[in-house]
């Protein structure tokens, strides 16, 4: 079964920085995914079923705070790893991504390799 990888941004020069960090990863067979705004992003986890997620929180639609927690509570997708990628950086902002659901909470600038790294930990690469 293809493991699936799903970013999700509304500014496209960081979906681009994403899908350069983690091309890598389509050598392995892992399949990149990506979506603009938070309900797009919830209709894709919903039928995609991704093994990881790169989740930013402000976005149109729906933030991602509010994608988090529908996909681990609501819809008890418990198994879906999901990075808030945000440029959020206080404590305060870290402990609602926790609150919600998040597995790990990254701050922008990212640095690329450390993503690769955590994505290839992730899915067992």
């Amino acid at each position: 079964m293809t493991q699936k990888v799903l970013i999700v941004d509304d500014e496209p020069n960081i979906v681009i920085l994403m899908e350069q960090a983690l091309e890598a990863l389509e050598d392995e067979g892992v399949e990149l995914l990506t979506a603009r705004n938070g309900e797009e992003a919830l209709e894709i986890i919903k039928t995609e079923k991704p093994n990881l997620v790169f989740l930013d929180v402000m976005m149109p639609k729906m933030n991602g705070l509010k994608v988090c927690h529908i996909v681990k509570h609501e819809l008890q997708m418990i198994d879906i790893y999901i990075v808030i990628l945000t440029a959020k950086g206080q404590e305060f902002d870290k402990q609602k991504g926790m609150e919600v659901g998040a597995d790990l909470y990254l701050t922008k600038p990212f640095r690329p390799k450390e993503v690769l790294e955590k994505s290839m930990q992730v899915l067992g690469l």
